[in-house]
């Protein structure tokens, strides 16, 4: 398994969004789009909470954008 890769601009501005608890909605390439915050990253995943609380492990590969609120 790779590291994450602090040096990457999407992963210190995705860490940002971590850290300042910034809502953002997540398209898929499927089409789906999830409206909440991202919890954590790792190289593989972003594990992802709602308004609700119901949490989700997105896989990076099936990310097509990820946008501030």
């Amino acid at each position: 398994m790779s590291e994450l890769d602090v040096n990457l601009p999407s992963t210190r501005q995705t860490q940002g969004l971590i850290k300042d608890k910034i809502e953002v909605s997540i398209k898929l390439i499927t089409g789906d789009v999830f409206v909440g915050r991202i919890v954590w990253q790792d190289p593989e995943c972003l594990f992802f909470a709602d308004a609700n609380d119901k949490k989700t492990l997105i896989s990076r590969h099936s990310i097509a954008y990820i946008q501030p609120q």
